[in-house]
């Protein structure tokens, strides 16, 4: 579609910093001039952050892996539908806090779903929408998850506290996670970019910027 927006997408571990990145590349491209939507998922829309609270409510311990993969595709199937693809159409970049390829990596391989049901969900609720872009901010599971307790303390008692249940999965979950990302971005170096996270805030974010700024090759 001729003037269609660049949909650009950060993936990572827990912990791993890429909300933050996110935010300071919005914040940069603002300032040169283009016109951004930041969105989140599982959540971006008003349907989909019910859904996000139903999915990473801590209290939840019986969510099974089918129910929490069909619910990931729900909240996506909104935010592509009511935000995403209509901020496309009128030429916006679009930065989402996750999407497929998250739902591929947790649920999944972390999981144990296989990759081929997650794709044939993507088929129905994206409808063929593949971000032109998506950084990986790479982070030792480990590392990831202090960090992650860390922000949790300072949080405490706040809404998004209770948002841990996928946090609080044993740290053998979480290194299939980084490594299913890793993986992702051997296979797809072309569209995948690995960032090191276990930099200051800054040096990662130049490395944003610097693999935003490259040309795009289809493939």
């Amino acid at each position: 579609m001729s003037g269609r927006g660049r949909f650009i997408t950060f993936e990572g571990p827990e912990g791993s910093g890429k909300s933050t990145q996110l935010r300071l590349l919005g914040e940069r491209l603002r300032k040169a001039g283009h016109d951004v939507l930041e969105t989140q998922e599982p959540g971006g829309t008003p349907i989909g952050t019910q859904i996000r609270h139903v999915l990473l409510d801590a209290k939840n311990r019986e969510l099974c892996p089918t129910a929490e993969l069909l619910l990931m595709f729900a909240s996506r199937a909104q935010n592509v539908d009511q935000l995403i693809l209509p901020a496309l159409s009128a030429g916006r970049t679009v930065l989402s806090d996750r999407f497929t390829d998250s739902t591929l990596v947790y649920q999944g391989v972390g999981r144990g779903l296989g990759a081929d049901v997650v794709y044939e969900l993507d088929r129905i609720a994206c409808r063929g929408l593949i971000p032109d872009l998506t950084l990986v901010i790479d982070i030792d599971a480990e590392a990831g998850l202090a960090r992650a307790h860390r922000r949790g303390a300072r949080t405490a008692g706040s809404e998004t506290r209770s948002e841990t249940r996928i946090e609080e999965q044993d740290v053998a979950f979480h290194r299939r996670v980084r490594e299913a990302y890793r993986q992702l971005a051997a296979d797809e170096s072309k569209r995948v970019r690995l960032i090191d996270g276990s930099q200051t805030r800054e040096a990662v974010a130049e490395q944003v910027w610097h693999a935003v700024a490259l040309p795009i090759t289809p493939g």
